[in-house]
């Protein structure tokens, strides 16, 4: 019993607590892909000092960058994701910790007579399956780091997504108010020249949808703004009044990489395939244990001693074993189970693979077709329309045409750079759904 006792000492402590809880871990994978910092505020202080950090980043106007850096401060949900280390890591404790021993007792007395049994057993099998498990819970506990690691990286994701459709939705509602404003000014004076007699009723019809349409688009916009904010807010845990944006989105890049140097990183870096690599492991070493365990479930070993006659009468002592006897269920379907269990493990991780390569090839695709539209826009249509606006502008000055054709020609020219700002916010959206693709799936689209 010595021997079981010093045994389950040493075992015992080869799984203790760590001093980080496995963060340090997550911190380490997400400074690979992203600049900001990560912060798992457990105690008092540690939380006051991201309030005061959160503070300081209130102070200047978001860019895209530090609306990331305060999601990662502030969202509660990822807070939650890191004290799933602390679970994880508990497991892997408790793996590594021998069950307690059992003290049983028997008492009976007749006229004198008594029957006194007396065990204390230990579960000696589990000396056989504690380092496999232990092995397990370990695999385990690193697939829950790259997971949590993974939940970090998605927020960044959607934050940067909610930020650009933020920022979009600021711009086309001023771009929005001024075309309303334009054909506002234009209905106003088609109703003077139609009570002066200079037009007739379909012309000023005319006007008056132009203003219509204009009226429904700009509140279209408004309800678009307020959806927009509502999003980003939810993601930084913070209430919209807070919330200061930057007034434009960044401009558009000069180029943009090739496709092979994204596709050639790109099974290096997907954390969803690490951790999908990492559960097959643990599902290989747990088919493993499995095939162990399949006769013998229960093991109990220890002393006993028995007392049987009178009370003063000497204890009979022996050893008390005890354990399950394989005539029913012979392991079979155990191992069947672990054995298909991994198989589909492993097909489901070779179709990961086939997905990544696909999701990779799908928005480097979106990033480029919108980068061409989107500098197509800025370099052609944008300008094109300003130039025919302020030709049309000196045609008004030498009264060549009527102010009804500049209002016309303003909305236009309005409205080149009010689809200019949306093809520029749909390529920051897939340039940041491409880097995110580099890194696993995504587990929301941010649209």
């Amino acid at each position: 019993m010595l021997t079981c006792v010093s045994v389950s000492l040493a075992l015992g402590g080869c799984a203790t607590f760590s001093q980080d809880g496995g963060f340090d871990g997550v911190k380490k994978t997400s400074a690979e892909h992203i600049k900001q910092e990560i912060v798992w505020s457990k105690t008092e202080a540690e939380q006051k000092a991201v309030a005061d950090r959160v503070a300081e980043l209130l102070k200047t106007p978001l860019n895209a960058d530090s609306a990331v850096q305060l999601a990662l401060l502030n969202n509660k949900d990822l807070q939650a994701s890191f004290y799933q280390l602390g679970i994880s890591e508990a497991d892997v404790v408790q793996a590594g910790r021998l069950p307690n021993p059992k003290f049983s007792m028997l008492y009976a007395r007749n006229d004198g007579d008594y029957k006194i049994e007396q065990a204390l057993t230990f579960n000696i099998f589990s000396l056989v399956t504690m380092p496999k498990m232990l092995e397990i819970e370990r695999s385990n506990f690193e697939k829950t780091k790259r997971s949590v690691a993974l939940d970090v990286l998605n927020l960044a994701h959607e934050t940067r997504l909610a930020y650009f459709n933020a920022v979009a939705a600021n711009e086309r509602l001023s771009y929005s108010e001024q075309v309303k404003e334009s054909a506002e000014a234009s209905a106003e004076l088609a109703n003077r020249m139609v009570k002066a007699g200079n037009w007739n009723a379909l012309e000023q019809a005319t006007e008056q949808s132009f203003y219509a349409e204009a009226i429904v688009e700009y509140a279209n916009s408004k309800n678009q703004q307020t959806s927009a904010h509502e999003a980003l807010s939810r993601l930084l845990a913070l209430p919209l009044d807070q919330l200061v944006l930057e007034k434009r989105l960044p401009d558009l890049p000069q180029t943009i990489d090739e496709l092979h140097a994204y596709e050639k990183t790109a099974f290096e870096q997907r954390l969803d395939l690490q951790a999908m690599r990492l559960e097959t492991q643990a599902l290989a070493k747990q088919l493993g244990l499995t095939k162990t365990t399949r006769f013998i479930n229960v093991l109990e070993i220890g002393p006993a001693r028995v007392l049987e006659g009178r009370r003063g009468d000497p204890y009979k002592k022996g050893v008390d074993i005890s354990f399950e006897l394989p005539l029913f269920d012979w392991g079979s379907a155990k191992v069947a189970k672990a054995e298909a269990t991994y198989m589909q493990a492993v097909n489901r991780t070779a179709q990961l693979a086939i997905n990544a390569q696909s999701e990779i090839r799908e928005a480097y695709s979106r990033y480029q077709t919108n980068y061409e539209v989107a500098k197509h826009y800025r370099d052609e249509i944008v300008p094109l329309r300003k130039k025919v606006l302020q030709e049309n502008q000196l045609r008004y000055n030498g009264m060549l045409i009527s102010p009804f054709e500049l209002f016309a020609n303003a909305r236009a020219q309005v409205a080149s750079v009010n689809s200019y700002i949306a093809t520029l916010n749909e390529f920051w959206l897939a340039e940041t759904a491409l880097q995110m693709s580099l890194i696993g799936s995504a587990s929301k689209e941010g649209k």
